[in-house]
C-alpha cells in the first residue's frame, strides 16, 4: 500500500500509467474482450468491474485536451444510439474525474482497431456487456505536481 494511490492500481498498472506518455492509448476491457490477441500488454485485473477501474485509473491520469477526443467506448452491434448502463456510468466518471470530456461510440471492429494501438490493456472481469472503454494520456502540467 502506499499513500496517495487508488488502491486498485497494482504495481504493473502503477508501472504502465508511469511509463505512458501524452497521446498513448490504455483499454479498459470487460470480461468479454479479446484482450490476449490485440497486441498490446495486457494487465489483469480479475475481479474488478471496468467502471471501478477507470475510476482508479482517472484518479491519477489526465485525458489529453490538444486533441478532438480522449475517449471512446464500444457500440452496441445493431443499435448504435444504444447506451448502455456501465457506459453511462464510464460518462459520470469520466466527467467526475477528468472534466468536461464526451465519450464517443465507435464501431465494434474500429475499437478493435484502435485498441491493437493502444499502449496497454486493462482486463478486467466487467461482466457487463459493451464495458470497453479507450483513454487518451494528456499532460501533467508542473502545477500537479506536489512535493511535500
Amino acid at each position: 500500500m502506499l499513500k496517495g494511490i487508488h488502491p486498485l492500481l497494482g504495481p504493473d498498472l502503477l508501472y504502465a500509467l508511469k511509463s505512458m506518455g501524452h497521446g498513448d492509448d490504455i483499454v479498459i476491457a470487460d470480461a468479454n474482450f479479446p484482450a490476449s490477441s490485440m497486441g498490446p500488454d495486457v494487465i489483469r485485473a480479475d475481479g474488478v468491474s471496468a467502471t471501478a477501474m477507470a475510476e482508479a485509473i482517472l484518479t491519477h491520469m489526465p485525458l489529453d485536451t490538444f486533441v478532438p477526443q480522449s475517449a471512446w467506448r464500444m457500440e452496441v452491434v445493431g443499435d448504435p444510439k444504444a447506451v448502455p448502463e456501465v457506459c453511462a456510468e464510464f460518462q459520470e466518471i469520466v466527467t467526475r474525474r477528468a472534466g468536461n470530456f464526451s465519450i464517443a461510440s465507435v464501431e465494434r471492429f474500429a475499437f478493435y482497431e484502435m485498441a491493437r494501438k493502444a499502449a496497454y490493456i486493462v482486463a478486467t472481469t466487467e461482466f457487463r456487456l459493451y464495458g470497453n472503454l479507450i483513454l487518451k494520456k494528456g499532460v501533467v502540467h508542473p502545477h500537479e505536481v506536489q512535493f511535500d
